[in-house]
């Protein structure tokens, strides 16, 4: 009598259940720069804090194009000064303007009112001239009004063309500062692969997928394992799992299945269908790394307080009947129940405290099976008493 477990044991190997990627100037595209070279970057494995450096990428390529943007935003800045200077001086000459013609009104007027006593052909002319004055000062006026319009859309013209330059200029001074990536937290660095190639010192990443490394958080480890079809329906979320680790073989841990993929795939140099399960280490370890391999015995199936023997003890009959030779020299029927890797349950047949042969006695060979319908069915099993045990010496199980 005890607990009897079902496990399906796997290989597995550890990730970290959360793990963030570490990104260059993923804003350099945006000046025409296609790719990157890495200049120097940390060892694979570093474990890191937030803020520490993590690589360096060269910034030759964008530095080129930073140094024509400066030179573009001097001639810009000085277009908008000498625009400045013009506008200046040509609204200064249409005031000038507009002023003498104030000035041609007023002497005009003054002419009409002295010429009141001349003939009437001189006060004709003189009003003509005066009404002349007037429409040029109005004429003067409105021109004035345009040219300031114009002037002030040249300036706002030229105003946001210097904004914008200086504005790229910013930004690229602010993506090179980018260059150089840092830890976004703390981790361990892990190299991210890129067509089957670790990047790493010396390769070479896009601007439109800058990711130079992942750091897992360590503190949340999962191990990804991959089940047989044949096993996996007896795999559910939730069930409970032993871990072991290869680094470390007296190291044990418990974790938990948290997903069982849906549908099967074919795995490298196998015939066989598997499906993924993640199970998740409960425990959190500074020992526990990514790409660890580790044992997992998946508890499929668990009974409390089962009569079990070895599956070694079991033999067949010709037409099917397991039987198992006990020590009291009967030939007994039995009839079984779950099995796992090592034992076997049986559910009718034997009771605790009898004596099982793990081989064929020798006066087992011609005697005849008693079937399970012979028993009286009386039989009970004492749950108190010590379940079945192996005594390998004996060659039996007491």
């Amino acid at each position: 009598m005890g607990k009897f477990k079902v496990e399906i044991t796997t290989t597995g190997e550890l990730e970290a259940l959360r793990s963030v990627q570490v990104f260059g100037p993923s804003d350099a595209r945006r000046f025409r720069i296609g790719s990157f070279t890495i200049d120097k970057m940390v060892d694979e494995g570093t474990v890191v804090k937030q803020g520490d450096f993590i690589c360096s990428l060269d910034k030759t390529e964008l530095f080129g194009r930073l140094e024509d943007k400066r030179l573009e935003l001097d001639q810009t800045r000085a277009q908008y000064e000498q625009i400045q200077l013009d506008t200046s001086l040509n609204l200064r000459q249409e005031r000038d303007n507009i002023l003498n013609m104030e000035y041609i009104v007023r002497e005009q007027e003054l002419i009409l009112e002295q010429s009141q006593y001349e003939p009437p052909a001189i006060i004709k002319q003189n009003q003509y001239n005066l009404e002349k004055a007037k429409r040029e000062l109005e004429q003067g006026r409105e021109r004035y009004r345009i040219k300031t319009l114009q002037e002030r859309a040249r300036m706002v013209e030229i105003g946001a063309k210097l904004r914008e330059v200086q504005a790229e200029v910013d930004q690229m001074i602010e993506v090179l500062d980018k260059f150089v990536v840092k830890a976004p937290q703390d981790g361990m660095v892990i190299y991210v692969t890129n067509r089957g190639t670790k990047v790493r010192e010396g390769s070479q990443i896009s601007s439109w997928n800058p990711v130079v490394a992942t750091l897992p958080d360590l503190s949340t480890m999962q191990s990804i394992t991959y089940v047989n079809e044949v096993d996996i329906r007896r795999v559910k979320i939730g069930q409970a799992v032993e871990i072991g680790l290869d680094a470390f073989p007296d190291k044990r841990y418990s974790g938990k299945v948290t997903k069982v993929a849906n549908v099967g795939q074919q795995r490298p140099n196998s015939d066989a269908k598997v499906f993924e399960v993640v199970i998740r280490v409960n425990e959190s370890d500074d020992l526990l790394r990514p790409s660890m391999t580790t044992s997992n015995a998946i508890i499929a199936e668990q009974l409390d307080n089962v009569l079990y023997i070895p599956l070694e003890a079991i033999n067949v009959e010709h037409d099917s009947i397991n039987y198992v030779y006990l020590k009291s020299g009967v030939k007994q029927e039995v009839m079984m129940g779950m099995t796992n890797a090592n034992d076997v349950v049986i559910e009718k047949g034997i009771n605790q405290g009898d004596k099982v042969y793990l081989s064929t006695p020798g006066w087992g060979e011609n005697l005849a099976v008693k079937l399970l319908d012979e028993l009286n069915g009386k039989r009970s099993r004492d749950r108190d008493e010590p379940r079945v045990t192996v005594d390998r010496a004996q060659g039996f199980i007491p």
